[in-house]
């Protein structure tokens, strides 16, 4: 198999457990600081990353560290302000809004990295922009806590993706994946260190039980296959297949939280889809046959 279509599989697994990280961490943090449970969580994902990933830890030089380092800087601003929204909205709107790194991450290549982007790229991430308008704009024209808090996250996606597309075309992307994540576990620290609300050891069984599919799943498992992939895939790709994580985590929602399935929900969610189908269709050859 085409090793660009075996990540897009992985890809979209990881997205699943993504999804359903949305609900688990909702449950598992209760009225439990989320930098407590962050610093857990990447505390034990670069334990596990240690192990399974020993022989690129022995590769580990200045670059890979420094790599690791820049990478871990957006990420973990993008997950900590994502986990506070978590907090503030539905565990599926939550997971519907942070698709707007898909819109984000052209705009800042244009803008920021003047690299062109493909028009039907464009076209993907306004029909998305639209399903993600319908989900979390109420009929009042304003937008939840949870909500903007969500979306000032996915800027700190968008800028992750792009850096490791960027590290990606340098070098090895391996190497820097237990130093990024040992960083975002020392920054969480930081924080939890300074927060009045922190709470160590929380006893109740959510939490832990939390702690250990976040880390394994959604963070050593999906972070490792999405650095991986961006040797074969855009990162604005990437960002139009992470948008398969909310429905995931609509439908986890419904079955661990009890959360009710709106008809925004579905119509946002069906024009994400779409979004998500456009840049793997080769317009040209479509018209040339017609």
């Amino acid at each position: 198999m085409n090793r660009k279509y075996l990540y897009i599989i992985l890809l979209v697994l990881g997205t699943a457990f993504w999804g359903i990280s949305f609900p688990v961490t909702k449950m598992a943090m209760g009225s439990v600081s989320q930098s407590t449970f962050l610093f857990y969580r990447f505390l034990l994902a670069t334990i596990v990353l240690s192990i399974v990933l020993f022989k690129h830890v022995k590769k580990i030089n200045r670059k890979a560290l420094t790599g690791g380092i820049m990478l871990a800087i957006p990420l973990t601003f993008g997950i900590h302000l994502q986990t506070l929204g978590i907090k503030h909205t539905s565990a599926s709107q939550c997971a519907f809004v942070a698709g707007m790194t898909v819109v984000i991450i052209p705009i800042l290549k244009l803008l920021v990295y003047k690299t062109t982007v493909d028009l039907k790229i464009w076209l993907a991430a306004i029909i998305a922009l639209a399903g993600l308008f319908i989900i979390s704009v109420t009929d009042s024209l304003s937008i939840s806590v949870g909500d903007l808090y969500t979306i000032i996250g996915a800027i700190g996606f968008a800028v992750y993706l792009i850096k490791v597309e960027q590290y990606n075309e340098s070098g090895d992307i391996l190497p820097t994946i237990v130093p990024m994540f040992a960083t975002c576990a020392l920054i969480t620290l930081c924080m939890a260190v300074t927060d009045s609300k922190a709470e160590w050891l929380p006893r109740t069984q959510d939490f832990w039980v939390g702690i250990g599919y976040c880390a394994l799943f959604s963070t050593a498992y999906m972070y490792t296959v999405s650095n991986v992939s961006q040797r074969y895939i855009r990162a604005e790709k990437v960002a139009i297949i992470y948008l398969f994580e909310p429905v995931f985590a609509a439908i986890a929602a419904m079955i661990i939280l009890n959360e009710h399935l709106t008809w925004r929900l579905v119509a946002g969610g069906l024009l994400i889809f779409i979004g998500t189908l456009i840049p793997e269709i080769n317009f040209r050859k479509k018209l040339a046959e017609s």
